[in-house]
């Protein structure tokens, strides 16, 4: 658009990705966002210092903070994002359910007066219709709550809430309202321009959320029906209308099985996962919100709308899935997402990959803010293509110094529920309600994994042999009969037998014979790179295979839609010594308290000499604006504390000693 761009930073982003492509920055404070990007009068001071018109909030921070927007207007500069008094009218969740009723939007129903008699809860929840939720105004924990799906649970239901919130909280008020059932969270994108002209943009699918928090989005949903979609979008258009709305923004739903949809909140700012209504659109979000707050009219129509194809967008995030999904902040040792082939600010470019990111290869993850570190968008000509790309992406999407949700995102896709749209906003909690384990991703083809690190072997063999200056009689041999040891837990190793056989050096193609099966396999990856693309049996695979590990400089890591094997390829001889090598057990750590992620030490709660109870808080680290409570494992007497409040802390770093 040629619109010169200034960007502000706080010193922990000194060298972020968005500070060296704008074309002037400005610092603004301390690493803490309530010292800097929290801070309105430092933004405010930014862009006049710099000569801006305007200040787009992005998606966090300020950017529903009716206050700053009111602030910005006065001082003469351009909020780009929605007036302030349409935040505040939406931001108040009691108020903007009351306005979403007087503009004619679904509510869920409810009766939130207090009830006195079971007969009053019979009569109501008929009204209401079943099946309805009966819950203690007071409760809490699972207390004081019923799902009735006929009169007579309703008036048992009523009677034993009532008792439960006595006894429980000492208040035996009771609401009853309408229970969503397999409920999920659909929300419509809509637009609005200063003329009093609205569009409804079409839904988006964010039902699997892990804590309230979106991990996967999709447009269009897989569950709703044209006349649904038809139905939530007037809706969406009448609330934003109601609040003189101009921007984008969107309007969230609950949406049962029965495809019955209540309204839930407003979001008034643009949401993280807007580039999948990008690319079925063909609209560049961004540009309209610029061009709306610089007065220009909404340059489409309700019909000019355009569905086409299909999109998903994954999050990933800076956090370890298999330690429960504890922040994973430091240095991005490697950084290299798929190659991409839609951009931004082109979204005429259709079906094909995306990357939306502010880090970089060599920078560090800080502790200060999100986890979320980059956003991979695929487009695809419907929902299988989608997938079919995405698991792709995934599988090429290298990142090394941190962990990433990379391998949780592959499970999700493989997933037989997720890949035929059976799922709402109970998916994760139902499925991985033990956290998450590497057992979760159960490979298709789990020996394509071995006979891929024993291809790679023989690779670097035959690379091995043209090595110059080899002393006669002793070259390096290819030879085609291996053992790939799989790695395990606690020694615990698994032996395969295999030949590696018709390798073609300029092709670099061979067959690999494991279990009565022959791999053909055949790829033009150098070497040195991580990411490997090729084909086996006919059929395109993308997958990362890295050799040398910190214990084991001869490993090779394979790694395949969401499966991470570490291997060795050894000559059979040589499997049968390794047979033989004794187990070496880790240290004993039990006595000390180990941090379990990179963080700020906010808090020791214990002193040297001090007895502590099993599930008694030692200490508390702070890290991507979540605080991490470390309770005591079992009894016992503190001995040396080893860090203090105030300390950065690195993964495993000890925090205190047990005597």
């Amino acid at each position: 658009m040629g619109i010169k761009t200034v960007a502000v930073y706080s010193d922990a982003d000194k060298d972020a990705r968005h500070v060296k492509l704008a074309d002037e920055a400005v610092h603004i404070g301390a690493p803490p966002s309530r010292e800097s990007y929290l801070v309105a009068d430092r933004i405010i001071a930014a862009a006049k210092q710099t000569g801006a018109q305007a200040i787009h909030p992005g998606y966090g921070f300020l950017s529903e903070n009716e206050a700053f927007a009111k602030r910005v207007e006065e001082e003469g500069l351009a909020f780009i994002g929605p007036k302030h008094y349409s935040i505040a009218a939406m931001g108040d969740k009691i108020a903007s359910k009351k306005l979403a009723q007087e503009a004619g939007v679904s509510c869920i129903p409810g009766y939130n007066e207090a009830i006195e008699t079971p007969e009053h809860a019979v009569e109501i929840a008929k009204g209401i219709g079943y099946p309805v939720m009966i819950k203690a105004s007071a409760g809490g924990g699972g207390k004081g709550l019923r799902v009735a799906f006929n009169d007579k649970e309703a008036h048992e239901g009523f009677t034993s809430c009532r008792n439960e919130a006595r006894n429980s909280f000492g208040d035996d008020r009771v609401f009853i309202e309408k229970f969503v059932q397999e409920p999920r969270h659909i929300e419509i994108q809509v637009l609005g321009d200063s003329f009093g002209n609205v569009v409804y943009l079409n839904e988006r699918e964010c039902s699997i959320q892990r804590r309230h928090q979106k991990v996967i989005e999709e447009a269009p949903s897989p569950f709703i029906s044209d006349a649904t979609r038809k139905a939530m979008g007037e809706q969406a258009v009448q609330l934003a209308k109601a609040v003189k709305y101009q921007s984008a923004g969107t309007v969230e739903f609950v949406v049962g099985k029965d495809q019955d949809f209540y309204f839930l909140e407003m979001n008034t700012r643009l949401q993280v996962e807007h580039p999948v209504t990008e690319c079925i659109t063909g609209l560049d979000l961004v540009e309209l919100m610029i061009r709306v707050a610089a007065g220009q009219k909404l340059p489409i129509a309700q019909q000019d709308v355009k569905r086409e194809g299909w999109a998903i967008e994954c999050r990933i995030n800076a956090e370890d899935p298999f330690r429960n999904f504890l922040p994973s902040t430091g240095r991005l040792v490697r950084f290299a997402p798929p190659p991409q082939t839609m951009f931004q600010a082109e979204p005429e470019k259709k079906y094909g990959v995306r990357v939306d990111t502010g880090v970089y290869e060599g920078g560090e993850i800080p502790m200060f803010y999100d986890s979320m570190i980059a956003k991979l968008i695929v487009h695809g000509v419907d929902r299988n293509d989608a997938i079919t790309k995405m698991r792709a992406a995934l599988n090429g999407f290298a990142i090394r110094g941190i962990s990433s949700s990379i391998p949780f995102q592959a499970a999700l896709l493989a997933h037989p529920d997720f890949v035929n749209g059976n799922f709402n906003t109970g998916f994760i909690a139902e499925h991985y309600s033990h956290g998450f384990v590497a057992e979760d991703v159960p490979h298709e083809d789990p020996d394509f994994l071995i006979a891929l690190a024993a291809y790679m072997h023989r690779r670097y063999r035959a690379r091995a042999t043209g090595i110059s200056g080899q002393l006669s009689g002793h070259e390096v041999q290819v030879g085609e009969e291996f053992v790939v040891v799989s790695l395990g837990h606690e020694g615990r190793h698994q032996y395969y037998p295999l030949s590696v056989t018709d390798f073609e050096s300029d092709s670099g193609s061979s067959i690999v014979h494991l279990n009565g099966k022959d791999y053909r396999i055949s790829s033009t990856a150098h070497l040195g790179s991580i990411r490997i693309q090729g084909a086996c049996n006919g059929q395109g695979f993308t997958a990362q295979i890295e050799r040398g590990l910190p214990k084991n400089p001869l490993a090779l890591r394979v790694m395949h839609n969401g499966t991470q094997v570490d291997t060795l390829v050894l000559t059979p001889r040589r499997a049968e010594l390794f047979k033989l090598m004794p187990y070496k057990a880790p240290p004993d750590m039990s006595k000390f308290l180990l941090s379990p992620m990179p963080g700020l030490l906010v808090d020791v709660a214990v002193q040297p000499g001090q007895k502590v109870q099993a599930g008694e808080k030692l200490a508390v680290i702070e890290a991507m604006k979540m605080e991490n409570i470390l309770f005591a494992a079992q009894d016992g007497v503190v001995g040396k504390i080893a860090a203090g409040k105030g300390d950065s802390l690195a993964v495993d770093e000890v925090i205190l000693e047990f005597e």
